[in-house]
């Protein structure tokens, strides 16, 4: 959002500086945090593991909040109330590679689905050939609806479409000079096409070398992620868990210790693939930085290349109805998957000497308590999120002192 406010209001070059403003500090810090946790033993000492569960605890309250609060702008009637709960549930009952994007343009496909009433239609159709004396029954109301239709021809739009096009078109707001940009459909296509075309190109090569490089396809799988990823953040830990940690690339712990900190760290969550990257590298022999930077690229890319292939389209799409309906529904699909972060990462909350890859926070009710104080200092107290999360660390280690003493 920072990178599109600044493209709109200080062109491209200011809204590349604002970027790296905004998340080169996090950036570094991760790097220097993958040099650090790389260079530890095998086991870290059981205050640092409070520490880090204290953190987690903090993180999901932190995130839960943040779910609650987009749900609230997200949930504008029952459908995408449904579609938050049914993207949310699904969410937690599988897990793949391609399954979160599926999920998410599930959303938006069923909300333009609802609003054209097009499952209407087809219920209707197949009650008129179970159901014919009911058919004909109707066959009156339709030649009256159809002598009707002569004289108006808007008569076939249903009433869903015509309350959402009889609105104030989009097209008749006036947009000051200084804050329009200079993208054509034509330009916006092209490059939408042209970074599809790439990524097929990354991804197809990604499966079909025998043997390709490491950072190969750290690239790959991250470019993949950056693609796919709707929702911000929250929605990224779990992904990035199947991506990175599932290919045995860095260990589930020093996947947690990463997750823990990068919440206290200034900018972007994406900048946790930073961390990753530069552990990944380290692991297999490789070049930090080189691994670091590939990263980085590979998180962010998609998404700034596809904002100005968005925006250049946007123009025409906007003023249609069904964009807005998809746009509602995928809205709805991502804020539904940040609850599906909140329980991955209750999950595997809770770390120890004696279980590294972590385990529910549900196991101590210390841990929900501390969940709850973020949860419910966030939500009605105002409490920051890294207040939030010093708070969370230092009750993580009030708990070990009780523990040891």
């Amino acid at each position: 959002m920072l990178y599109c406010i600044n493209l709109i209001h200080n062109g491209l070059l200011g809204a590349i500086i604002a970027f790296f403003i905004f998340s080169l500090p996090g950036a570094v810090g991760m790097f220097g945090l993958s040099v650090g946790i790389s260079n530890i033993g095998n086991t870290l000492p059981r205050a640092v593991y409070a520490l880090l569960s204290g953190l987690n605890a903090a993180t999901v309250g932190i995130i839960a909040c943040a779910a609650v609060e987009l749900s609230s702008i997200a949930i504008t009637d029952k459908l995408t109330r449904i579609l938050v709960f049914l993207t949310g549930a699904a969410g937690l009952l599988y897990k793949a590679l391609w399954y979160f994007p599926v999920l998410i343009f599930a959303a938006g496909f069923a909300a333009v689905t609802h609003d054209y009433l097009w499952l209407h239609r087809l219920v209707q159709a197949i009650k008129n050939i179970f159901i014919p004396a009911r058919a004909s029954s109707m066959g009156v109301e339709n030649n009256t609806i159809e002598r009707g239709s002569r004289s108006d021809p808007n008569s076939s739009i249903t009433a869903q479409e015509h309350e959402m096009t009889s609105g104030c078109d989009p097209e008749s707001r006036t947009i000051p000079q200084e804050y329009q940009l200079n993208f054509s459909w034509k330009s916006g296509t092209a490059i939408i096409t042209t970074f599809f075309l790439t990524f097929i190109v990354v991804m197809v090569l990604r499966g079909v070398l025998h043997n390709p490089p490491i950072l190969y396809k750290l690239f790959a799988n991250l470019y993949l992620a950056g693609t796919i990823i709707f929702g911000g953040g929250p929605v990224v830990v779990p992904l990035l868990r199947e991506y990175i940690v599932a290919e045995g690339w860095v260990s589930p712990r020093d996947f947690l210790v990463g997750l823990a900190i990068i919440q206290a760290f200034p900018g972007p969550n994406f900048n946790f693939a930073v961390f990753l990257g530069g552990l990944t590298a380290i692991n297999n022999g490789q070049s930090v930085v080189l691994g670091a930077i590939i990263a980085f690229i590979g998180i962010f890319l998609p998404g700034m290349v596809l904002v100005h292939g968005t925006m250049g389209v946007w123009k025409v799409l906007r003023s249609k109805p069904w964009v807005k309906s998809g746009v509602r529904g995928i809205n709805a699909g991502a804020v539904g998957l940040i609850y599906t972060a909140v329980y991955r990462i209750w999950q595997v909350g809770f770390i120890d000497e004696d279980f590294q890859s972590g385990k529910s926070l549900g196991d101590d009710p210390w841990w929900v308590v501390v969940t709850a104080t973020a949860y419910v200092g966030g939500r009605y107290f105002g409490l920051s999120a890294p207040l939030a999360l010093l708070l969370g660390g230092s009750l993580g280690l009030v708990r070990y002192g009780v523990i040891m003493s």
